[in-house]
């Protein structure tokens, strides 16, 4: 009976049950079954495996798990190709080709197909050539998106410049406008004073008998 731990996950604990886990997905397995495993081997039950690879560990492996699945699929597709069993998709491993190529004249379920394999190759090369074409797109994409930012770079300095010569223009403007302001101030006050002046000024007139008369 698998002892059950009450201590925290550890950092190998977590290492364990992400590589028996993604294990079992490329061997099209179930997570069940890797979550019994790794509960034996640590000491711990499938829930408590479980509950911990979906809340903590598995968003950490996600890409890893999208390659498991994407291996678990060739490997799927290799067991309905029964002359192909020689051949492995990931790596394009052939190393049986010579042995299984020199009994291609008898008929073992074993037999490598060569029309298997040049079959195989075919659908590899076109996947390639489609990679190669959505890289060129990519590429083109790229160039646009730097010439457009080159272009917005240069209209944002063009602008900067005219929004710093409008402040500057701004400025030039506002001081002149003061400085009038201050002008018709003192022009203001001056006028003001000289009626005073003129008011206390003394006004005479002459009379009839040609003597001056002030005037009150």
């Amino acid at each position: 009976m698998t002892a059950v731990r009450q201590d925290a996950w550890s950092t190998e604990d977590d290492a364990i049950l992400a590589e028996v886990t993604l294990r079992h997905i490329r061997e099209g397995s179930t997570q069940l079954a890797a979550f019994e495993e790794v509960g034996e081997k640590i000491g711990r039950t499938s829930a408590a495996c479980g509950f911990r690879w979906n809340s903590c560990v598995r968003k950490s492996y996600e890409e890893a798990i999208g390659i498991a699945k994407g291996q678990r699929q060739k490997r799927s597709y290799l067991k309905k190709q029964p002359s192909m069993r020689g051949a492995q998709v990931a790596g394009l491993n052939l190393g049986d080709l010579g042995e299984e190529y020199g009994r291609s004249d008898g008929s073992s379920e074993n037999t490598l197909s060569i029309d298997a394999v040049i079959r195989f190759l075919r659908q590899w090369k076109g996947s390639f050539q489609e990679a190669g074409r959505q890289l060129k797109m990519l590429e083109r994409d790229l160039r646009e998106k730097e010439d457009e930012l080159t272009e917005l770079r240069s209209e944002n300095e063009r602008l900067s410049k005219e929004v710093n010569l409008a402040q500057s223009d701004y400025r030039v403007v506002n001081d002149d406008y003061k400085a009038l302001i201050q002008i018709m101030d003192r022009a203001r006050r001056l006028a003001f004073l000289n009626e005073e002046e003129d008011e206390m000024k003394t006004r005479f007139k002459m009379d009839a008998n040609g003597n001056l008369e002030r005037i009150e």
